[in-house]
């Protein structure tokens, strides 16, 4: 009998080095698989995101559909860009700005020519009201004295992740408590250190989407730009920032956003990074 198979690739996002960045599983031609069997193949490749590249609906060029090992996700930024860039060296995306289908609606991607970087939009930016800032500096392992700036808010670009802005050095001494994470009611904490429109970062996913560090986030990096607007960091206007992630990981990304500002809040919000592929193969369709 013969055994059904999928073509995968493993891509690093958010850097130009092999080994660095975040790294990605895209499934090609995953068309007839059900929920379960796309959800059985994240948690065998146990990355922190595996993208699933369906035919397109509403009027995109392709449909995104995006797991963790425990659960579907909306909307994330590695698998996007990721994603647009691998279809767009298998020459099934053709340069230019293109339109992905995901759980968090249609959004834009622009692929480049030649492998180069790729830029995705943000989603909708939502600026939510002031957090109690206790809970997530338990859920990190941080005292009171390490916060700086502003307060605290859950912002996003496609998803909410809850903000902190610390001091430099707090960013090595981070310890975080999954049972304290899983408590947050926004997709994660995003620990940042910001100065002069380059932030070092570290974000921490809790709840139904498991426990972990994210070596590159998307996600966060275009809701920062919501975050600075909205707290008063960034005035009106188009902004550009650099967010470095994944050092403490030993998977070194850079993330360069950007923001557009009016009447005070972020109207819109890109990320671009540069993906680098380090494997091929097939994997097994998992049964009904």
């Amino acid at each position: 009998m013969t055994t059904l198979t999928l073509v995968y690739e493993v891509v690093d996002v958010f850097t130009d080095a092999a080994f660095a960045g975040n790294p990605l599983a895209v499934v090609l031609d995953a068309d007839d698989l059900s929920t379960a069997q796309l959800q059985t193949l994240a948690a065998e490749f146990n990355l922190s995101e595996t993208a699933f590249v369906l035919p397109p609906d509403d009027g995109a060029d392709y449909r995104l559909r995006i797991f963790t090992p425990r659960t579907e996700l909306p909307f994330a930024g590695s698998p996007s860009v990721g994603s647009a860039w691998l279809l767009g060296r298998l020459g099934r995306l053709a340069p230019g700005w293109r339109v992905q289908s995901c759980g968090a609606g249609l959004l834009a991607v622009e692929v480049a020519e030649d492998g180069g970087p790729v830029t995705l939009s943000g989603g909708l930016p939502s600026y939510g009201e002031e957090l109690d800032p206790a809970p997530l500096l338990a859920a990190v392992g941080l005292s009171a004295d390490q916060l700086v700036g502003v307060a605290p808010r859950a912002c996003g670009a496609g998803i909410d992740w809850s903000y902190l802005l610390v001091h430099p050095d707090a960013l090595a001494r981070l310890s975080p408590e999954s049972s304290l994470l899983a408590r947050i009611p926004t997709t994660g904490v995003a620990v940042v250190a910001w100065e002069d429109g380059r932030a070092r970062a570290r974000c921490f996913v809790g709840g139904a989407a498991g426990t972990f560090e994210d070596p590159a986030t998307g996600s966060a990096a275009v809701g920062l730009g919501v975050f600075l607007a909205g707290s008063g960091l960034q005035g009106d206007g188009s902004h550009d920032y650099v967010v470095t992630q994944g050092v403490e990981m030993g998977r070194p990304s850079t993330l360069s956003c950007t923001v557009d500002v009016e009447g005070g809040l972020a109207v819109r919000t890109t990320v671009t990074g540069s993906v680098v592929q380090v494997a091929r193969g097939e994997v097994r369709v998992p049964r009904r």
